[in-house]
């Protein structure tokens, strides 16, 4: 079965594998918009209800079971949830599997390369077969860069609902870095979905934070 997607793919792209994977990504992200749409509209609530949920910390600045409780109430009073803005990125887990399925099948992309890299070799690979100052490498690097890069910015920019507890804020701050680890172990194929996934996200939320603002 993959051998058949990843031959559509690339005949769909006029034989360019990495062609593929950047169009194959864009579709995916097509389909992820109605998630998106839902992230901002939970950002546009938790920025509505930021008053209410100040009280709540005050008051129950000491009892944090009751404190989450109440936050849930006053979000489902609301029509919303607290947690209503990391499905997008948790909806990406089976496409982000599928990826992996197909930059490491045995026969998927073998002969394919980006830039000269070999799609399908982990940077580990890459370094073991070129040696570490080689032209691949450096494709590899630099799509490991600018995840990073698109990473942080969307870190920076994420707006975190009110009223969450401290552990739950840093981890959904910590969350766009997951792709940056990601990009590091997975073969090449998996980083450019990723790179391509990472500046949609990063615009995307530009885009909806400007509408909904």
């Amino acid at each position: 079965m993959i051998d058949s997607l990843v031959t559509f793919v690339i005949g769909m792209s006029g034989g360019s594998a990495a062609l593929g994977i950047v169009l194959f990504t864009l579709a995916v992200r097509l389909l992820l918009v109605p998630l998106a749409v839902r992230q901002a509209r939970a950002a546009r609530l938790g920025r509505r209800l930021a008053p209410r949920l100040r009280e709540l910390r005050e008051r129950y600045a000491r009892d944090p079971q009751r404190l989450a409780e109440k936050t849930r109430a006053l979000y489902a009073e609301a029509g919303g949830s607290p947690f209503g803005g990391i499905g997008p990125a948790l909806a990406q887990m089976p496409f982000l599997w599928l990826m992996y399925r197909v930059a490491t099948h045995p026969t998927a992309l073998a002969g394919q390369d980006l830039l000269g890299a070999p799609l399908g070799q982990h940077l580990a690979g890459v370094i073991g077969h070129y040696g570490l100052i080689s032209w691949p490498v450096s494709v590899f690097a630099l799509i490991i860069v600018l995840v990073l890069v698109l990473a942080w910015w969307s870190s920076r920019r994420m707006e975190v609902p009110e009223g969450q507890p401290q552990a739950v804020t840093r981890l959904m701050r910590l969350m766009p870095y997951g792709s940056v680890l990601a990009a590091a172990v997975l073969p090449l194929a998996a980083g450019l979905y990723l790179l391509v996934s990472t500046a949609w996200t990063a615009g995307e939320r530009a885009v909806l934070t400007a509408r909904t603002a």
